[in-house]
């Protein structure tokens, strides 16, 4: 990643939270299980990052977020955050899929991983799936993020004649949450990759940023994949 920015991101679509901050291709980041504590750990750590860089808040250039999918009260959290600090400062800003980063953080870890299938528990007997594959150093979605049963997906993937890349990489707490649906995948490697991290956020940040993706705070949202969720932006902004 390459990028002449000061881009801070902040996730909470998890039981993580996390802060990062690149500026002339140096990262600082902090990460941390912090179940039910995100609102009391955002802003703190947003300011002990940007503190360690060298940095205030007003040098920060584009806000990236965690866009989700995740637990609901995460994602939202963790955009209003980002959404609060984008309008004080009037910056604008760009929404990263957990699921994405996680499969970045795979490629870190494994610089020849080519192909990551990422599940993320989404309670109610249910997955948040997709699979990534490396394009160039950026790990890119194939077909699209879905929410769906385990057993549904395995079912999908035996009805449609789906193969499963044998040298594929398990990212996300889903695969322990559900044996059957590991159990189908085992041709794969599994890590201990359960959570996404904002430090790994920071590559799709500055490509779609690149690609004049980023919106203004108002046009920010999150992804829940559950249609019956509905994101209400801040007052006045309707």
């Amino acid at each position: 990643m390459s990028s002449s920015l000061n881009i801070l991101c902040i996730d909470s679509s998890t039981e993580a939270c996390s802060v990062a901050l690149v500026t002339n291709d140096t990262t600082t980041h902090h990460f941390m299980l912090a179940p039910r504590e995100h609102t009391q750990k955002i802003l703190p750590t947003v300011n002990d990052v940007v503190k360690q860089a060298n940095l205030t808040l007003a040098d920060i250039d584009v806000i990236a977020y965690g866009q989700g999918p995740g637990s609901f009260t995460g994602v939202r959290i963790g955009i209003s955050i980002a959404q609060g600090l984008a309008y004080g400062l009037e910056k604008k800003m760009v929404g990263v899929s957990t699921l994405q980063a996680m499969a970045q953080q795979a490629l870190v870890n494994n610089p020849n991983c080519q192909s990551v299938y990422a599940a993320i528990d989404a309670r109610m007997g249910e997955v948040y799936f997709a699979q990534y594959i490396n394009q160039h150093g950026v790990m890119t979605l194939q077909e699209k993020e879905v929410v769906i049963k385990p057993e549904a997906l395995i079912e999908q993937y035996q009805t449609q004649g789906l193969s499963i890349e044998s040298k594929s990489t398990l990212v996300g707490t889903g695969w322990a949450a559900y044996p059957e649906l590991l159990a189908y995948f085992e041709v794969c490697q599994q890590t201990e990759i359960l959570y996404p991290d904002a430090q790994f956020m920071l590559t799709a940040a500055a490509q779609l940023i690149a690609d004049n993706q980023a919106v203004n705070p108002e046009s920010a949202t999150p992804v829940y994949l559950r249609d019956t969720v509905t994101w209400k932006k801040l007052p006045g902004r309707e």
